[in-house]
């Protein structure tokens, strides 16, 4: 069984609010493909420390190539392309649909159900993603 790789050992602290629930949700959309978890958490590290494209705004001021090059760097190689456009299409959703906050989704969900139903509609999130978000998330919302 592989291990899974918790917010705390990103040094997300999903307690703290809005910024690190959108962290969360990132580093669980890398961690939601079939790809070796350290190679993710890789990824995320290059994105959002090295990078600081720690916010669906500064995501989505990355352009395709960026985001495919960071993805690079972090070895997260087998996916790149497809990953990057997914990623703005992610954080596109997010500021449209949400005014860039995870809580506003949350907020307009009735039920853990709905919530989980409209984290699974972002292009990209599978059941497996959403399994790993809300494994920290409902610390925090339930």
């Amino acid at each position: 069984m592989t291990r899974e790789i918790s917010a705390n050992e990103l040094g997300i602290d999903v307690s703290r609010g809005e910024g690190e629930l959108f962290k969360w949700f990132l580093a669980s959309f890398l961690f939601g493909k079939r790809i070796q978890q350290d190679i993710a958490a890789e990824a995320y590290r290059v994105i959002v420390d090295k990078h600081k494209r720690d916010t669906p705004r500064k995501l989505c001021n990355c352009s395709w190539q960026e985001l495919v090059d960071m993805l690079g760097e972090g070895h997260y190689v087998r996916y790149d392309e497809s990953t990057a456009d997914r990623l703005l299409k992610l954080c596109a959703k997010l500021n449209e649909e949400y005014g860039g906050k995870l809580g506003t989704l949350r907020e307009q969900s009735q039920d853990r159900k709905e919530l989980e139903r409209r984290l699974g509609e972002f292009d990209g999130v599978g059941p497996k993603t959403v399994e790993i978000f809300m494994r920290e998330a409902e610390k925090v919302w339930y």
